[in-house]
Formats: C-alpha cells, sequence, structure tokens
C-alpha cells in the first residue's frame, strides 16, 4: 500500500511503477536496519520531462514529448537506455530507470539506475528527422548527462547510429570529442566489441546456467522466443548452436511454429525482406494468443514489459522463464508462475549482459584501450556466472524466488551506499 506517493503519479494507475513498487515491497522484510531507507527505492532521485521540437521534412513544426529519470545515483552515475516509441510514458521510463539501479547493483557494477525516451514511432520518420529529434533531445538533456553524470545507451527502436548522433551533439557542446557519454556506439567511435549482442548473449549464459542447474539439457530442448531482434534473434541463435530447438517465435508481426525447430536463417532473411518473422515459408502461423500455448521447455520474452499477464500465465507449459525483455511478467502473473512450480530468471539478471559490456565500453573509453571480443565475452560471461550463483545460492537459503533473491542484493547493495555516503547537507 503506497499512501504518500509523489504528487506526479495517478495513485488509481500506477503502471509499471506500481510492478516496481510491489516488487520492492516484497523484499522489506529481508532488509533489516536497512529499512529506514527503502523509500529512497520508491522515489526517483530526478525526472526531467522535454519538450523536442524538429522541423520535418515537409517543413512543418512538430514537437514530441522526451524523458530523462535517474532513479538512483548512491553506486555511481546514471545507466540506461534511450527508447523511441509510441507508447513511452513517465511511468514506464520511471519503473525501468528503477530496474535499471538494481540490475547493476545485482551484478556489482558501479553505477546508478537510469532511463530515457521519446513518445513517438521512428518508422514514421525520414533518417534526417530522427537525426534532428536525437539531437535536440540530447541538447536539451545536456546539463543531465555525461561520463561521470549518467551515460545513456541504446533501448527499444535506437542503436548505434542513435548513439553516435547523441554523442556527437553532447561533444560538440563541450567543445571536444566526449567518448564515454553513451555506450552503444559504433566500434568506430569508441564502442565495443561484443555489445551489440552481449543481451541476448547475457540471456543464453542465464538460459544455459539455470537448465544446468535444474537438470536439462541444452540438446533438444524446446525453446520459444517473444522478440526477434537484437536480444531475442541472438539469444535464439546461441541456443540453436548449442544443440536447442527454436520451436516459436513472436514478433510484432505475427508467430510461427515447428514443432521440428524452425530455420533461423529462413527466419532472418524474411525478417529482413519484410521486418517481422511473420509468414515465413514452411513455418505454421500462430495467433498472438496461441503463442503463449506453445508446447516447450524455456520461454524467452524479450520484446517489451508488462507481455505476460493474469490474463495468460496460466496457458505457459515452460518450465523455465527467461526475461530477456525489461518488466515482461506483471506481480500477478508472476504469482501463477510460481505456482505453477515455473522457474523465472528476472530481468535485472537475464538481462544484464547489455549493461555490463556497456560498462566495459565506458571503462575502456576512459583508458582509450580496448579489448577483442573474445576477452569481452570472457569477462561478460565470468561476471554473469558470478552474480547468477550468488542469486541462486540465496534464493535456496531463504527459499525465495530468483525474483526476490536478486532485488534482496540489489537493494541491500543500494541501500548500504544510500547509508553510508549519508544525507548533505
Amino acid at each position: 500500500m503506497h499512501t504518500d506517493l509523489p504528487s506526479y503519479l495517478n495513485a488509481d494507475d500506477l503502471g509499471p511503477w506500481g510492478n516496481y513498487l510491489a516488487q520492492v515491497d516484497r523484499v522489506a522484510p529481508h532488509m533489516g536496519e536497512l529499512n529506514k531507507w527503502l523509500e529512497t527505492l520508491k522515489r526517483p532521485k530526478r525526472i526531467l520531462v522535454v519538450d523536442v521540437p524538429v522541423h520535418l521534412d515537409n517543413g512543418t513544426v512538430a514537437h514530441y514529448e522526451g524523458y530523462r529519470v535517474q532513479h538512483n545515483l548512491s553506486r555511481g552515475p546514471g545507466k540506461g537506455g534511450v527508447r523511441f516509441h509510441p507508447d513511452v510514458t513517465l511511468s514506464e521510463v520511471m519503473a525501468l530507470s528503477a530496474w535499471m539501479s538494481v540490475k547493476n547493483a545485482a551484478v556489482n557494477l558501479p553505477f546508478g539506475g537510469a532511463k530515457g525516451g521519446i513518445r513517438l514511432d521512428p518508422k514514421q520518420h525520414s533518417v534526417g528527422e530522427l537525426e534532428r529529434i536525437t539531437r535536440r533531445y540530447t541538447s536539451e538533456l545536456s546539463g543531465f548527462i555525461g561520463p561521470n553524470k549518467d551515460i545513456p545507451a541504446p533501448d527499444v527502436n535506437t542503436d548505434a547510429r542513435i548513439m553516435a548522433w547523441m554523442m556527437d551533439t553532447y561533444s560538440m557542446n563541450q567543445g571536444g570529442t566526449v567518448t564515454g557519454v553513451v555506450t552503444g556506439k559504433p566500434v568506430e567511435l569508441g564502442g565495443s566489441c561484443g555489445r551489440q549482442e552481449a543481451t541476448g548473449r547475457g540471456v543464453f549464459i542465464s538460459t544455459r546456467e539455470t537448465c544446468k542447474r535444474l537438470g536439462l539439457e541444452l540438446k533438444g530442448l524446446r525453446v520459444a522466443v517473444q522478440g526477434f531482434g537484437n536480444v531475442g534473434g541472438t539469444a535464439a541463435q546461441l541456443l540453436a548452436d548449442a544443440g536447442a530447438r527454436i520451436v516459436a517465435v513472436q514478433d510484432h508481426g505475427g508467430a510461427v511454429y515447428s514443432a521440428s525447430g524452425l530455420d533461423l536463417a529462413l527466419l532472418q532473411a524474411q525478417h529482413r525482406a519484410h521486418g517481422s518473422i511473420a509468414d515465413t515459408p514452411n513455418t505454421e502461423p500462430l495467433g498472438r494468443d496461441a503463442f503463449w500455448q506453445v508446447p516447450c521447455d524455456v520461454l524467452i520474452p524479450a520484446a517489451l514489459e508488462g507481455q505476460i499477464t493474469a490474463d495468460n500465465a496460466a496457458q505457459i507449459t515452460a518450465r523455465v522463464v527467461v526475461e530477456g525483455a525489461n518488466g515482461p511478467t506483471t506481480t500477478q502473473a508472476d504469482d501463477i508462475l510460481q505456482a505453477q512450480g515455473v522457474t523465472i530468471v528476472p530481468d535485472v539478471l537475464a538481462n544484464a549482459g547489455g549493461v555490463i559490456v556497456s560498462y566495459f565500453e565506458w571503462v575502456q573509453d576512459f583508458s582509450s584501450f580496448f579489448w577483442t571480443e573474445a576477452e569481452i565475452n570472457a569477462r561478460l560471461e565470468h561476471i554473469m556466472l558470478g552474480a547468477l550463483d550468488a542469486i541462486w545460492r540465496l534464493a535456496q537459503d531463504k527459499r525465495v524466488s530468483l525474483r526476490t533473491a536478486t532485488f534482496i542484493i540489489a537493494c541491500q547493495r543500494i541501500l548500504t551506499a544510500r547509508d553510508m555516503r549519508g544525507l548533505y547537507p
């Protein structure tokens, strides 16, 4: 129950932020003396809402609403992506920034949590319009971000090119090149090898290690994946390479199924040609609701938040759910899946590979010394394995879910930093 909510929130409809608050409440009994600081986790440190005016190609001026939320900076500068999507809301960006705080602390990176977004549909804009929108948004954030303040990265509908524009705009305003202001940049501009595949690789590692602990062989394992972009596509390919069968894939355009396993090369070709895997030859089409009922061993939701709900959770047949997306499972759905005996590897652990390699990129930019992709992947695996092992042991010791165990470790780290720093003035 949250009786003292910030005035800018609607108590009747908290959206994704309400989901996050419910997750925090579940770890309160485990915080001990740190409970006095728990309210810190329920209030973002800073929220910036900006108007983003831009000249469109047709000569008119359009205005878009942009956000940047810094949830917590106790452990270091803010870190989190920027998304371009027509459904972006303040509640969503707040929740995503908070999950970044938890994620960074869970894998013990020296970052706080932040997130940004612009409410627009990038598919409705030319490359020139997107560049002008990005640069104006970055300019509005110029006093808010920086390599020691807050470091944006790619997210939904943003990529290395968007990051290059953000870095260039910030650098021009600073009077010199500042590569470390963003991560996920092109390698030619100080980006890191392995960054593009990092989130999907982390999902693969999480899936592999969880199945190993549950006694499930990867060879022949039936996997269903929602989302076929950077995260879902990479995870699917790595799992297929390890012998798993990708039996179903869903993206924004539709879903396809094959009991014997989908041909990922065919799916990738269809996606490149048509922007979706829908109607891929030699596959069985699936309805949007039918996707959740597909017989499988592992389900990987790697699209947007709020996809697994109380309406479809009971239909899921998977023994393991590995959250490639941020916040894909509502609190009610989480309870239903737990009651069914499903092991859920939470987003704040499973998809941490992206921010781990973003951390590597940030470190490399400061030193101007860059590592090979093999070194990047080895370091990523080392951190993921250490975090997963600690979380798994805590979950076993306390008889709690992996999500609760992840939040316990992360929130203890964040609140310990808050306690040690004290309040100023």
